[in-house]
């Protein structure tokens, strides 16, 4: 008896100890993404996948709530709200101090403070023309008094930007309070202030202690930083040992269940509450897919259409899933996929007539529902255009053009417009006679061949050829943003609740950056413009009617889809809930014992 109590005593002991390992162990989130990352330079980049990174690393003065919806903007290294004036013209903010960069060589072995002059020097960062920032558009567009003709000048007499020389539109009153003034008035200026991977501060010592290398070694203020990088492989981020106190806060709407058991247990626990992510890039889905079931991921972001219905039938778990305790998350996306046309190709491009009927004929072969019912596995809904769920100008009701499919229609349009088999090949020439063959770019994945493979079929009925151009997904973006490529399919998220944001797709002043269609129409731009200045409110709602209309008349771009997101977790994973406007969410994530 007494041998008994004593190995009884010794197991729980045992058993005690390995709980206390357990709990004391470092914890790890293991993440997977689809398409390989392009760099971590804030002002470098536009897509989402690096863009996750740097809104880990980085810090915009402001963030949201990481449980409200709708989502709820919050201070994140300001104490507060800006102070707004009457017209919407001039903005202040204050910082909290103490605030700390990561530590870096380029401090010299000293803790290294955020101020206020920290993010009018990575803001100054995008007007730059060496830096050749993609993001400059949507910073010029804000209207901050002083920053473009800053640009200008430096172009103009070919010297280097000068950081230095103070702009009244982005000036540090003193170390932690910040005064942003605009030409026009901006209402939703805070929406570009929360956003991290764009707008987060940087340090100027490291920028210029980097130069070109700048990409490969960011340093932020945020909850993590870069552990170890192996491009287009494997991405370690760290707890950043210098993060301040910072305490998971949400306020969830009174009728939110989940949110309000989410925020029972996590509100006031100190953020990151894991120690260090692993991201690793695995491009196919069945790799990605048997990686999550075997347990070597923690979180499968966006189920692979191919396996929605085994991992999901009938919309719910599947029983084998549901055993091993793993959790759905489904999310009508603020989001949108699409395919673009190049406005400047010789084939797709132009506003003549019938180039304008051959991209309508094109967007009339594609068959929406088969997109959703095949590839998608019903996870989607049809877009009526660019305008996404969840942000202003978006309606459900709204029905247009973009999403029809009428093969009869396509091929009545080609024909009135001279696109005819002149020499009996079975295929089109352009009206003049030229041979016709439209380039179409895509990525090597088995996913995406199997979307050629309909692209494929929806030219064939309308008997255009096609050739599909074969490249990595960072190379077809530069390609893209040069306007090399006359037409991809792709997507997009939205960063905000302004459905401006969307619409920067067909802006002019966006060509380079988000414009890859490289639209120009003078009619769209004054809209858009508009919509910038104005309140949210009827008369605002009635100009983002004209812009759906604009795009389904000239079809820069065809619409397919908004969505719905199915995410599994493991069943040690707790406080997930997608983000709509953010990228930002691993440090809101407790990993459990398991």
């Amino acid at each position: 008896m007494q041998r008994r109590t004593l190995l009884q005593a010794a197991l729980a002991a045992s058993l005690a100890a390995e709980a206390a390992t357990a709990a004391d162990a470092p914890k790890l989130l293991r993440y997977a993404f689809q398409v390989a990352e392009t760099g971590f330079d804030p002002a470098q980049l536009t897509d989402l996948y690096s863009q996750t990174i740097t809104a880990h690393i980085f810090e915009a003065p402001y963030g949201y709530d990481p449980l409200a919806v709708p989502p709820r903007i919050v201070p994140l290294t300001a104490e507060a709200l800006p102070e707004v004036s009457a017209d919407f013209r001039t903005f202040r903010l204050k910082l909290k101090p103490g605030i700390l960069f990561a530590d870096d060589p380029a401090f010299g072995g000293k803790p290294r403070e955020l101020v206020a002059t920290d993010y009018v020097y990575s803001w100054k960062r995008m007007a730059d023309p060496a830096v050749k920032s993609p993001n400059w558009a949507a910073v010029e567009e804000l209207g901050i008094v002083g920053l473009r003709e800053l640009r200008t000048e430096s172009q103009q007499l070919k010297q280097p930007f000068n950081y230095d020389r103070p702009i009244e539109g982005l000036r540090a009153v003193d170390r932690y309070t910040l005064e942003i003034r605009l030409a026009q008035p901006r209402p939703r200026l805070v929406q570009a202030l929360a956003q991290s991977d764009r707008m987060g501060a940087l340090a100027r010592e490291v920028v210029e202690a980097q130069g070109a290398d700048l990409m490969a070694h960011p340093v932020g203020t945020g909850p993590f930083r870069l552990a170890r990088w192996r491009r287009s492989s494997l991405i370690v981020l760290e707890r950043n040992p210098t993060y301040r106190e910072r305490f998971y806060e949400s306020q969830p709407a009174a009728d939110d269940k989940e949110g309000l058991a989410i925020a029972a247990r996590l509100n006031g626990r100190r953020i990151p509450m894991v120690d260090r992510v692993e991201i690793s890039i695995i491009e196919e889905s069945q790799p990605r897919w048997l990686s999550f079931l075997n347990g070597e991921q923690d979180l499968v972001d966006r189920v692979p259409p191919e396996f929605v219905h085994i991992a999901l039938p009938h919309g719910k778990v599947a029983p084998n899933l549901a055993r091993r305790g793993i959790q759905l998350t489904r999310t009508l996306a603020a989001d949108t996929v699409f395919t673009f046309f190049n406005l400047q190709d010789p084939v797709v491009g132009g506003y003549a007539p019938e180039k304008v009927a051959l991209r309508r004929a094109i967007s009339l072969s594609w068959d929406v529902e088969r997109e959703i019912r095949l590839q998608r596995r019903g996870q989607a809904i049809p877009a009526q255009s660019l305008l996404m769920p969840h942000t202003s100008g978006y309606d459900p009701h709204f029905k247009s053009e973009i999403a029809d499919h009428d093969v009869a229609r396509a091929n009545a349009l080609l024909d009135t417009y001279g696109y005819l088999d002149r020499d009996g090949d079975g295929w089109r020439e352009l009206p003049d006679g030229r041979p016709l063959v439209i380039e179409f770019a895509t990525e090597p994945d088995s996913l995406r061949r199997s979307y050629d493979e309909l692209w494929k079929r929806s030219f064939a009925s309308l008997r255009l050829q096609v050739r599909f151009n074969v490249a990595k997904w960072p190379e077809n973006l530069k390609a893209a943003r040069a306007g090399k490529i006359a037409m991809w399919f792709l997507s997009d998220t939205s960063t905000q609740a302004d459905g401006a944001y969307g619409i920067q797709r067909l802006y002019s002043r966006q060509i380079g950056a988000r414009n890859m269609s490289r639209f120009q129409l003078p009619e769209f731009d004054r809209i858009y413009e508009q919509l910038q200045v104005l309140p949210d409110g009827p008369e605002r709602e009635a100009l983002f009617l004209q812009v759906k209309r604009l795009q389904a008349a000239y079809m820069p771009l065809k619409s397919h889809v908004h969505r719905i997101i199915p995410d599994l977790q493991q069943p040690w994973i707790y406080g997930y809930r997608r983000p709509l406007f953010r990228y930002e969410f691993w440090h809101f994530l407790d990993v459990l014992p398991h």
